[in-house]
């Protein structure tokens, strides 16, 4: 039985990159280029309209950008992954993406078959991250701030406290789970924790997450 195709909607301001990437993934006969747009905010209209599988984003575009973009297609009634394309890989710019729900990041030197794969494992929920763009995310793990966590860390382990799962934190949250995945392995890194539970007891312990009364 064939698989059925993975329909992706690509939006990018700069109308030639937007056209060869357009090209390419058409000329993949396990791919749907079922639109296309030149902006954030046309790119969420079109997700809501046509609800793909993926919407392959650029990051730096008008009117809304491609983390504004992302946050409301997660956020969305459409079941649509994310997935960054850019030039750009600065820890700013990987983070912003990654706080936004995007479930992977390309830069815009990979190849044919990297972008063909990253959007199949997209479609399927899968994280998809370039080498580089690991590897900065690795390094900032491990030179964390021992002594803060960002609200967001915070707030996803006062919901680990009160027992919720990553997918239902995500929900609570209104962010992707793999965000929520992200954020936790933060945490954890900041606390030395092992697992989700001593995390908690940790942050209890320094005063970073008081109990509820």
């Amino acid at each position: 039985m064939t698989e059925p195709k993975v329909r992706v909607v690509v939006a990018d301001d700069h109308t030639v990159m937007r056209g060869g990437v357009v090209a390419l993934l058409a000329a993949e006969p396990t791919l749907d280029v079922v639109g296309e747009a030149g902006d954030g905010r046309a790119a969420v209209a079109l997700v809501e309209e046509l609800r793909p599988d993926v919407a392959l984003l650029d990051l730096r575009m008008p009117v809304l950008d491609g983390a504004g973009a992302t946050a409301r297609i997660v956020a969305g009634p459409a079941p649509t992954r994310v997935l960054i394309l850019t030039t750009y890989d600065t820890d700013a710019e990987i983070e912003s993406a990654v706080e936004a729900g995007a479930i992977g990041y390309l830069l815009k030197d990979a190849t044919r078959e990297q972008l063909v794969a990253a959007l199949h494992a997209a479609a399927r929920g899968e994280t998809v991250l370039a080498p580089r763009v690991a590897q900065r995310l690795v390094a900032r793990l491990r030179r964390p701030d021992p002594a803060t966590l960002t609200a967001r860390e915070a707030e996803v382990l006062r919901a680990v406290a009160d027992g919720l799962s990553n997918a239902e934190i995500g929900r609570r949250l209104v962010i992707a789970e793999a965000t929520v995945k992200t954020h936790l392995l933060r945490a954890f890194a900041k606390l030395d924790a092992r697992d989700r539970t001593h995390a908690v007891v940790v942050a209890m312990e320094r005063g970073l997450l008081r109990p509820r009364p």
